[in-house]
């Protein structure tokens, strides 16, 4: 079996986010970049799935150099070898896209991600990547089991889980419990800097949105604390101050 992690490289999540001073990026002086904390759920299930059934674990990643200590951290976990594609990955669409051009010449059984990615939050790359390749996509994937050649997972709905079955390939969205959250130990470290990365060029015509600025978040108001009696107070703020009702 061959299973496929695409790892998005984000920000770790108690950064404090600054913009440039043209508002047209992040400030990347000083931040401190992970593997993205869904996507880790899903190479760690990898991982144990490759345990477990002796499967081949290759991690992608679309972006630049400077995304390969992330990417070396995925190999130190577990994965087999990994595929960088060398491009900054700002579009949704196009990130899709560069998965999908090296997937199905490489014919994964499993291709598993995070359910979304902490820096844009779109949740949209495995619906797309799968709409390409023909093939199912489920998600948000709590539980993964291979039963021969079928998934059986737990697919988080609202109020509770419901269990889904489907045919190899298919391409998931994870996110916890699927997993045991896995550190790098110095072995794996250390195995990490032998193992293959290989580098490959974007296809297609770049990316389809344009990126037109950033804007910071108002800073939070004032916070009233009300006498929960006092309903009369509560109203009147309501309706006078912040003007809601």
């Amino acid at each position: 079996m061959k299973i496929l992690v695409c790892i998005s490289h984000v920000p770790d999540t108690t950064t404090k986010i600054k913009l440039t001073s043209d508002n047209q990026d992040l400030d990347k002086q000083g931040v401190q970049f992970v593997i993205g904390p869904y996507d880790d759920y899903a190479l760690a299930r990898a991982v144990e799935l490759k345990e477990t059934n002796g499967a081949e674990v290759v991690a992608l990643n679309v972006g630049t150099q400077e995304t390969e200590p992330t990417i070396r951290k995925a190999l130190a976990i577990g994965a087999d070898k990994a595929v960088r594609i060398n491009a900054e990955p700002k579009d949704t669409q196009f990130v899709a896209k560069q998965i999908f051009e090296h997937a199905k010449d490489a014919v994964y059984d499993l291709i598993l991600m995070g359910r979304e990615t902490s820096d844009y939050n779109s949740g949209a790359v495995h619906g797309m990547v799968a709409e390409m390749m023909g093939i199912p996509c489920v998600t948000p994937v709590m539980r993964l089991e291979i039963d021969g050649d079928t998934i059986k997972m737990d697919k988080e709905i609202e109020g509770g889980k419901e269990k889904v079955e489907a045919k190899m390939p298919l391409v998931a969205g994870c996110q916890e419990p699927i997993a045991e959250w896995k550190i790098p130990n110095m072995r794996g470290i250390m195995s990490a800097r032998t193992k293959p990365l290989e580098v490959i060029e974007p296809v297609g015509d770049g990316e389809t949105i344009e990126s037109l600025g950033y804007e910071m978040p108002k800073a939070k108001g004032e916070c009233k604390m009300i006498d929960k009696d006092n309903v009369e107070e509560l109203v009147n703020l309501l309706k006078n101050e912040a003007k809601v009702i």
